[in-house]
C-alpha cells in the first residue's frame, strides 16, 4: 500500500509560536548576538519576512526592534573600539605579525562601513553643508555689486 504525499503548505506555526520567536530576535539584536534582524532570525528558525510582517503590524513590536537596532549599533562601535585597541599577535622572533595587523584592519573597517551604512547621520562621513530639517540655513540678504574694470 503506497502513502500519498501531503500537498501544499505545512502547516501554520501557531501565532504564540511566532511571537516569542519574534522576541528571541529582537533580544538577540539588542543583546549584540546576531548582527541583523537576518541573522537573527536564521539563529531561530523563523522567516524574516514574517518577522518584518509581524513587527510592521505592531506599533509595539516596532518600537522595541528601533530600540533593538539602536542597541545592535552601539555594540559594534563598542565592538569596533575593542578590535582596534586589541594588541596585535606576535611573531615567534617578537615582530608584530602583520597579517594580524591587516586583519585588524579590515575588521574595524569594515565594523565602520556597516556603521556608516547603518546610522548614516551619527557615523557616516558625509558633512551636511546644506543644513538640516532642524537647523536650517537661512539667507538673509543677497546683493549684486557690479565693479567697473576702468
Amino acid at each position: 500500500m503506497e502513502t500519498k504525499k501531503k500537498r501544499g503548505r505545512p502547516p501554520k506555526t501557531g501565532c504564540k509560536e511566532i511571537t516569542e520567536q519574534v522576541n528571541t530576535v529582537i533580544e538577540l539584536m539588542s543583546t549584540g548576538r546576531a548582527r541583523s534582524s537576518n541573522e537573527a532570525c536564521r539563529m531561530v528558525g523563523l522567516a524574516v519576512s514574517t518577522f518584518h510582517a509581524r513587527v510592521n503590524s505592531d506599533s509595539g513590536l516596532l518600537e522595541r526592534y528601533t530600540r533593538a537596532r539602536e542597541e545592535l549599533i552601539e555594540h559594534i562601535a563598542a565592538e569596533t573600539i575593542a578590535i582596534a585597541d586589541e594588541q596585535p599577535s606576535l611573531l615567534p622572533n617578537g615582530a608584530i605579525d602583520s597579517a594580524a595587523v591587516q586583519k585588524q584592519r579590515l575588521q574595524v573597517d569594515t565594523r565602520k562601513w556597516l556603521l556608516s551604512k547603518m546610522a548614516p547621520k551619527k557615523y557616516g562621513d558625509r558633512l551636511e553643508v546644506a543644513g538640516d530639517a532642524e537647523n536650517p540655513l537661512l539667507i538673509q540678504k543677497v546683493e549684486r555689486v557690479v565693479i567697473d574694470a576702468k
